[in-house]
Parts: C-alpha cells; structure tokens; sequence
C-alpha cells in the first residue's frame, strides 16, 4: 500500500509503517500546501492512505468522496518516541482503511 506521511509527523516515523511504501509530504515537495490541495495531489499520485496527526482534518475537509483512506494519529506530542506506541494500532487501521474512512488511532 502506497501511504503518504503527513509534514507534521517525524520522518523516520516511515521506517516503522512496515510492508508499505511510505513517502512524506516533503519528499513528494508538497510541504507548505493546504490540506485541500493535498489531499488531491496525493489522490492524483495514486497514495491509497494519508496519515496525519492534524485532529481537525476530517471536519476541515469533505473526505467522504476522497479516493484513499485518513489515518489520524492522536498521541501525546508529535516527538517519535510518543507515537511509536501507536504503530501496531496504524498499521493495522492502514489495513482496514477505506477510501473516504477516516480511522482515528490514539493512545
């Protein structure tokens, strides 16, 4: 599964989304652009999940008709020691995810 990382999350959060291909926002040069543009870009790019920590995304945007899933990673803080606690429960929503679902994946 084709998943882009949101600019917010710590890069190296890619290494642990195993069995999946992972690029960021900023490795695809789309740092700085607005989550509606984003979103589109990523669908365009064939990405099947965007995975985010921006808890306001989904009431921001109509993901209903998006064509790849949201994961929304909700931890302590964004350092990567808060949210590899949350890896095995992402990975598994990444899997169950559906085009225009948003699953939320807290501590």
């Amino acid at each position: 599964m084709r998943l882009l990382l949101d600019e917010q999350l710590p890069r190296h959060l890619a290494r642990h989304l195993t069995g999946h291909q992972v690029r960021t926002v900023q490795q695809e040069g789309w740092a700085g652009v607005k989550n509606g543009v984003l979103l589109q870009r990523a669908e365009e790019a064939g990405f099947d999940v965007f995975v985010t920590a921006d808890q306001n995304l989904e009431f921001q945007q109509v993901l209903s008709r998006a064509r790849l899933g949201v994961v929304v990673l909700a931890a302590r803080s964004l350092a990567l020691e808060d949210l590899q606690p949350l890896v095995p429960a992402a990975l598994a929503a990444i899997g169950r995810v559906g085009p225009g679902e948003v699953i939320r994946v807290a501590a």
